[in-house]
């Protein structure tokens, strides 16, 4: 795999290749990703995979025209023929007055920080093995555990980097590690599954292999003998692991490209207080080895930690320069490319801040409700903001964790729900969308 110096002179390269072919103004990314990964189930291997890819995307200009296309030859040949047919499929396009590179006096520049998202070590396949081994023994070694779907480990690294014609070029590398383990509990009919699954760029930051199967059997068992809960209005616990999809429906309605169209839940909304006083969400993109660190956005432009909910209230968009420059606003650094194509909107590594409660003294006063620990379905409507999903998880006793329930139905509508939206202090680190437990009042489940 290229260094991300080696990849950045290929991607601009690229550039330069575009301009001699006649397009106003270029960017171009190079992608590349080499990954490992073991599978076992029942202590016999399963499948042993190895993936190598890279790919460079072309966006070009011509006047208020652009076209983007990709290709994974890299050959100098393949490089002109790209270049020429990119610009031709420009020339044909409609215009957009909207269209064009990030605003050149706002490119990011480097040094940019050191977000530590390299592990120098190398995993070999007997260790990934040893791993999936080791998680999935723990797991089938809880109680009630009758079988596996097995357990994987992963181990891999990448390399992005982005050049445009107005002076910016940029690379970064980074390396994952992943393990993951799914049982069955019970026996027939009433079988149960669940999973544990963690992700970091380095290994040292993995939970042990023994605590992510032991966590993935203890899941398993604790949903067996599910029962059902009456029909109503009800308090409702979200835990950590299902939590963040609250914060993520959030996220969506404060892009840039759905208040554009205005289809968001949040349109007019700007700095009007829909959470409780001292809610805070923070975005932090300089996180040191934070799932979603980045130095520069997808059109070069700085990232930077950036507080999206302040006091309970919002205090901007999320922004790439096409839709800043439809709201007349500047753009705030949340460019992302996943390859071809028009940057679209991301943010960081997100947070709820923690509250002041422990989850047992959030639900102490609940004397009946539900704990939700998954998520089924996409009924969320990012226009109203109407809110309706599956759930499983526990029931809530006088303010202590009961049996098992399935088979019901959260719903609600998010303005609603972030108003009586509470967190408690276990703040959890190890996500993307970082929250802790929540819970959410007068919520209306569906049951029996």
């Amino acid at each position: 795999m290229l260094s991300p110096q080696q990849a950045q002179d290929r991607a601009q390269d690229l550039v330069e290749r575009a301009r001699r072919a006649g397009a106003d103004a270029a960017d171009a990314i190079y992608a590349a990703n080499a990954s490992e990964g073991i599978q076992i189930r029942l202590g016999n291997l399963e499948d042993v995979e190895r993936s190598e890819s890279e790919h460079i995307s072309l966006r070009v200009f011509a006047g208020k025209r652009s076209a983007s296309i990709g290709s994974s030859d890299m050959s100098p040949a393949a490089l002109d023929e790209l270049a020429e047919r990119a610009i031709s499929m420009a020339r044909l396009a409609p215009e957009d007055a909207y269209a064009g590179l990030a605003p050149e006096e706002l490119l990011s520049q480097a040094p940019w920080p050191d977000l530590d998202m390299i592990d120098s070590g190398e995993l070999s396949p007997q260790t990934l093995r040893t791993m999936a081994e080791e998680g999935e023994d723990a797991a089938r070694a809880v109680a009630g555990v009758t079988n596996s779907d097995g357990a994987s480990a992963h181990s891999g690294s990448g390399v992005f980097a982005l050049t445009t014609s107005h002076g910016f070029a940029g690379s970064y590398a980074s390396t994952n590690h992943s393990l993951s383990v799914s049982v069955v509990a019970g026996e027939g009919n009433a079988k149960q599954r669940d999973n544990a699954w963690r992700q970091s760029h380095h290994r040292e930051d993995l939970p042990s292999a023994a605590e992510i199967g032991t966590l993935a059997g203890t899941r398993a068992v604790g949903r067996l003998n599910p029962g059902r809960v009456r029909s109503g209005p009800l308090p409702v616990v979200f835990d950590p692991r299902v939590g963040g999809t609250l914060i993520g429906h959030l996220l969506g309605a404060m892009s840039g490209s759905a208040i554009t169209r205005r289809s968001s839940f949040l349109l007019d909304r700007i700095e009007e207080r829909i959470f409780k006083a001292g809610i805070e969400i923070g975005d932090n993109p300089h996180l040191k080895r934070g799932l979603r660190s980045r130095p520069f956005d997808g059109e070069g432009l700085a990232t930077r930690p950036t507080t999206l909910v302040e006091d309970g209230r919002v205090t901007g968009w999320l922004l790439d320069t096409a839709s800043a420059r439809q709201l007349g606003l500047a753009p705030t650094g949340h460019a992302a490319r996943a390859g071809g194509g028009s940057p679209s909107v991301s943010v960081g590594n997100v947070h709820l801040s923690a509250g002041t409660l422990s989850p047992e003294e959030l639900m102490a006063d609940i004397k009946d409700g539900i704990y939700v620990t998954e998520l089924i379905g996409q009924g969320v409507n990012g226009v109203t903001g109407d809110y309706s999903r599956g759930a499983s998880g526990f029931r809530i006793i006088d303010g202590q964790i009961a049996g098992a329930i399935s088979e019901l139905t959260v719903a609600g509508n998010l303005m609603a729900m972030y108003a009586q939206l509470t967190p408690a202090n276990d703040l959890e680190w190890h996500r993307a969308i970082n929250v802790p437990t929540i819970r959410v009042d007068g919520m209306t489940v569906a049951g029996e």
